[in-house]
């Protein structure tokens, strides 16, 4: 009774003062101590109990203790528990099995928890969902599904918990059709709307790109909670369904609905260029009247979303103010700055980073070497890329080659970036050619261009970019005739252009245009406005680049008249 109440002192002395002991009154208190989350004073008791030879521990002091061991820095207490198991005739208590089973994959020692489960000679619904929830939870997504296929040809039944981890693995795969098969065995079992079911089948249907299903199940939910609510915000964000994600905050924020620190994070990452930043100001208010502020992911979440929304300032005052900062946090502030363009900023961010002793993930080199092509250091770009795997023992992606080549391309060293494309360990993908294109397109270099342009036709047929880029490289050579046989050729494959647009938020409202745009309900102003800007350009003398902007004066001229017609 002390220790749940967390009266722990109490409960030390009652014990202290005990004329007699048992097993259950050490139990009692190793569980009460393990409980309020101190594990040294608790395993004390456990030696104290142990070395006294009077007491002898049984499965519930050893699965007590097991279940305490829930990260890697306790793997040792974990193999010594076992040892104990052993020594003392207790390896085939399927209680003690499954708590170590369990405790295993906590510490991240897979192999040694799939020992016992295949050495045990009873297994029952814990049994196998200790391990089928260990290995989803660790990101062994396929052997977590087979062994729940496994199970299912069994006798055991699956409860929950089996179906809940097996739809996790089912997201970490994107399987969509096995994760379809155990939305039709829940609903049979009648089990479909307990609450984190619903949660799993949202993300399983999100992760697997069907938005629309996830939405169905998120609407027909009798009840929403938090995770529930964050699940379907991330849902719509990753497939491209920004604005609709923001809706749905906003009417959660307006119904009352209690708002998490988590849901403010999901919402936050949906902000990108085109987002109102008056709307992400205030959720800012928001978090500031929460009292959110001291969450690292939150914080991560304003970064981003004021450099993302062009408020670079705001995101440094974020940074500076931020308790605590983890990896994410310097991540979040370092591309940031790449993101403006301020590398040198970002570099010397990275150094602080380091003397700060936090240790720099491929996430952070990504926005590094990103940061050195945009102001053409390149010899310290490659030191980065070298010292990822030398120094701190991280795999370059493909990204990161690709952020190479195009710090090469920058600066101009085309020899070098196709040199760099032929040692890779790894064969190029669309990342890598699209890079070297568009530093093609920069420096208007037709040669290099026309041969990354033939290698992007064959990695991706159905991309607009290698038309766009080299018909730009072509216009800025005044080769008219071989952009206007690319643009031809590009429309006679049929691949569909993407559209760029401008934008601009005033009012906290978000205009966008896109090139001679005649939907905007003021385009008749818009387009006076410009027209009477070049002419003044005009006659302060700036003569346009004609490779470029052919024919500007004259087409905004019959624009204009167009529009008064």
């Amino acid at each position: 009774m002390y220790s749940k109440c967390g009266e722990l002192s109490n409960a030390a002395k009652l014990f202290d003062h005990m004329p007699m002991k048992d097993t259950v009154s050490w139990n009692s208190m190793i569980s009460g101590v393990l409980r309020n989350g101190d594990f040294e004073i608790g395993f004390g008791y456990f030696k104290r109990m142990y070395d006294s030879g009077i007491y002898r521990f049984d499965q519930v002091t050893i699965t007590t203790i097991l279940s305490a061991c829930d990260e890697m820095d306790f793997l040792y207490i974990n193999k010594m528990m076992h040892a104990l198991v052993f020594s003392n005739g207790y390896e085939r208590e399927i209680t003690v099995a499954n708590a170590l089973i369990t405790s295993y994959c906590k510490c991240g020692c897979f192999s040694s928890g799939r020992r016992v489960f295949d050495e045990i000679f009873e297994r029952n619904v814990i049994t196998w969902t200790a391990l089928i929830s260990g290995l989803a939870q660790n990101e062994f997504y396929e052997e977590s599904l087979k062994l729940f296929v496994k199970m299912r040809c069994g006798l055991v039944d699956p409860n929950s918990l089996t179906y809940l981890s097996s739809l996790l693995a089912c997201s970490g795969l994107q399987a969509l059709g096995e994760g379809q098969q155990i939305h039709g065995l829940v609903c049979k079992l009648g089990i479909q709307s307990d609450l984190c079911i619903e949660s799993a089948l949202m993300d399983m249907y999100s992760k697997s790109g069907i938005v629309e299903d996830a939405w169905k199940i998120f609407e027909s939910a009798e009840v929403l909670d938090e995770v529930s609510v964050t699940v379907i915000l991330v849902g719509f964000a990753q497939n491209g369904f920004e604005e609709e994600a923001i809706q749905i905050f906003v009417k959660m924020v307006k119904a009352g609905i209690e708002i998490d620190p988590n849901m403010v994070s999901a919402v936050l990452g949906v902000f990108g260029i085109d987002t109102s930043l008056a709307l992400g100001r205030q959720i800012h208010s928001l978090i500031i009247k929460k009292d959110f502020g001291s969450n690292p992911f939150v914080g991560n979440g304003l970064i981003n979303m004021y450099s993302k929304c062009g408020d670079l300032e705001e995101s440094v005052k974020i940074f500076d103010r931020m308790p605590q900062r983890n990896s994410i946090s310097w991540n979040s502030m370092i591309a940031a700055f790449a993101r403006h363009g301020n590398g040198a900023k970002a570099l010397k961010l990275y150094e602080l980073m380091r003397l700060e002793g936090v240790e720099p993930t491929d996430v952070t080199f990504l926005s590094l070497l990103h940061a050195c092509g945009h102001v053409g250091f390149v010899d310290k770009g490659m030191e980065f890329l070298e010292s990822m795997d030398r120094v701190y023992g991280i795999s370059p992606r493909m990204e990161h080659y690709a952020s190479v080549v195009d710090m090469l391309g920058r600066a101009g060293l085309f020899n070098e970036a196709k040199s760099f494309i032929e040692g890779l360990p790894v064969k190029p993908d669309v990342l890598i050619w699209q890079a070297l294109l568009g530093a093609c397109s920069i420096h208007g270099n037709s040669e290099m261009g026309k041969y990354a342009a033939d290698q992007l036709f064959l990695a991706a047929p159905d991309s607009p970019a290698p038309y766009i880029l080299m018909a730009n490289i072509y216009s800025s050579k005044g080769h008219w005739k071989e952009r206007a046989r690319t643009i031809k050729r590009m429309k006679e494959m049929g691949v569909p252009k993407d559209t760029g647009i401008s934008w601009i938020e005033i009012e906290k409202k978000v205009h966008s245009f896109v090139v001679e745009d005649q939907m905007h309900p003021q385009g008749e102003i818009i387009y006076g406005v410009l027209f009477e800007l070049f002419r003044h350009m005009s006659d302060e003398g700036y003569v346009p680049d004609k490779r470029k902007l052919e024919h500007t004066e004259t087409d905004l001229s019959l624009k204009f008249c167009l529009l008064h017609v």
